[in-house]
């Protein structure tokens, strides 16, 4: 009978194992199922080339999270995504695709993440491999730099890419340690993408407080949008420093006749002057659909629907030793004809004197070379703002081999600081200055026509040790920059500038 007992406990021993292992099966399989279905988002089940694929290449979690968070903003601006980890991406996906943005971590001195395991010994192949000369591409790095080898396998992927024709929408954005700062530039390049730029900020900058000295109109009479001159001076003590190529990151407000009209429109003139402040700071819907699913909320209610206002990006103009923060800044229009989020504030509605809520972000990619080697800096537009930053800080090193090529519609109302920029020219902190206006003749001329004028010239400063930098448009200038290098140098030798870090852009 004591036997039988013991056969009987093993038997149930035995098939509640059983049970288990299926139970264990069944739930990995359906976390599986869920996280596939996570991936793919909806709808994102597409596999054609208008499809943006979005690859991760995760060790912890941190890349899968941030590529799904990414897939997110892409699908609100309207654009289909597919996601995959990256041991899942096929040869066929590469050739197949027009967009691909990658979000890679690097693991221990300069290693990628298992998953990448596969593509990273296809990089180190000697064979030529495939080329993707169709491929648009960015690449979100992620890494510690306190490595030495700091976001090597987001680098190397990149340059990958580059030598198999790919074409780089702009360069590495590498994050320290989850860098709240470098996240809000990929957030802001996924918007340029989607064309979906109100997405309230993954992270609010800890803004600092400046005052807004002047404003000035750069370009009256201007057949293009208004452009203008701004001086910031900080509030702060001590006041933040940063050099060439550094961003700075603007919190906007709405107008108070915007705030006033939206109060109105709900009907809640009798509340405190206390929400009107706060809606300044909210992203406030036009929609009549929108404001009805509104109306006869409270104040705090309100506030809690309302999304806050997503911050604003640009480029230096100026250097701490200057006096202030200057910038440059295109007044742009919303598809309705509202003036734009952070150009309408900036241009049309801060008052000087004014509060303004600013935080300086360190661009380590766009820092000028070190030594005292030539510098080529082309740009176009409000371009002209990280450039001169650049000029300032190497004049003031008593650096002279510097080379402008820039770019605007017309000399008579759009040569930005044109003063400035002929005096340097004849104190030869300038040695060569190219300019492309393009309205004034018949034949457009762009900076790419000049560089290419300039070929033969540009060939030397490079072989000279140059490096070259690039701020302005994405659309347009910094394509058509890329395809007149390529042709005067070579695309295995832009290729080889880019890995050397001599080929820098600032493209937005």
């Amino acid at each position: 009978m004591a036997l039988q007992t013991r056969y009987l406990l093993a038997a149930l021993i035995a098939l509640t194992y059983l049970v288990f292992c299926v139970m264990t099966a069944l739930t990995y399989r359906r976390a599986q199922r869920r996280q596939q279905a996570q991936w793919a988002g909806a709808g994102a089940g597409n596999s054609d080339a208008a499809t943006v694929l979005l690859a991760f290449a995760s060790q912890t979690g941190t890349a899968e999270r941030l590529a799904l968070q990414s897939a997110q903003s892409l699908r609100a601006g309207g654009m289909a995504v597919r996601v995959l980890p990256l041991d899942q991406l096929r040869e066929d996906d590469l050739l197949g695709s027009r967009l691909l943005l990658f979000v890679v971590s690097t693991t221990g001195e300069g290693d990628a993440p298992d998953m990448a395991a596969t593509l990273a010994q296809r990089m180190g192949a000697v064979s030529p491999g495939m080329s993707l000369p169709q491929l648009q591409f960015g690449v979100l790095a992620l890494g510690d730099r306190s490595y030495q080898q700091y976001c090597a396998f987001g680098y190397a992927l990149h340059a990958w890419l580059g030598r198999r024709h790919a074409q780089p929408l702009f360069d590495v954005i590498d994050v320290d340690n989850g860098d709240d700062g470098a996240l809000r530039h990929w957030q802001h390049q996924l918007g340029v993408l989607s064309g979906h730029s109100d997405e309230t900020d993954w992270s609010a900058p800890a803004y600092g407080r400046w005052r807004l000295a002047q404003r000035r109109l750069l370009n009256p009479g201007s057949a293009g949008g208004a452009v203008y001159h701004l001086q910031l001076t900080p509030l702060d003590l001590p006041a933040p420093s940063w050099q060439a190529g550094d961003i700075a990151e603007i919190g906007p407000r709405n107008s108070d006749q915007a705030v006033q009209s939206f109060i109105q429109a709900l009907g809640l003139q009798n509340e405190t002057t206390t929400l009107a402040a706060a809606l300044a700071s909210r992203l406030l819907p036009h929609e009549a659909a929108a404001l009805q699913a509104l109306r006869g909320l409270s104040g705090a209610d309100l506030l809690a629907r309302l999304k806050p206002l997503p911050h604003r990006a640009y480029s230096i103009a100026s250097l701490p030793a200057d006096g202030g923060l200057a910038l440059m800044v295109r007044l742009m229009h919303q598809p309705d004809g509202r003036a734009g989020i952070g150009s309408g504030w900036l241009g049309l509605h801060a008052a000087p004197g004014q509060h303004i809520d600013l935080r300086v972000r360190v661009n380590t990619a766009f820092h000028g070379p070190q030594g005292d080697r030539p510098l080529i800096l082309i740009g176009n537009g409000t371009g002209l703002a990280g450039l001169l930053a650049h000029l300032r800080q190497r004049i003031a090193a008593g650096q002279r081999r510097n080379w402008l090529v820039f770019g605007e519609r017309s000399r008579q109302h759009d040569f930005f600081h044109g003063e400035e920029l002929q005096a340097w020219l004849a104190d030869g902190y300038l040695q060569r200055l190219d300019l492309a206006f393009s309205r004034d003749q018949a034949q457009r001329i762009y900076v790419q026509d000049k560089l290419r004028q300039a070929g033969a010239e540009l060939q030397h400063w490079v072989e000279q040790g140059a490096s070259l930098y690039v701020c302005g448009s994405l659309q347009g200038m910094a394509a058509g920059v890329t395809q007149a290098l390529q042709e005067i140098l070579g695309e295995a030798a832009l290729q080889a500038l880019a890995e050397q870090g001599r080929y820098r852009r600032d493209v937005y």
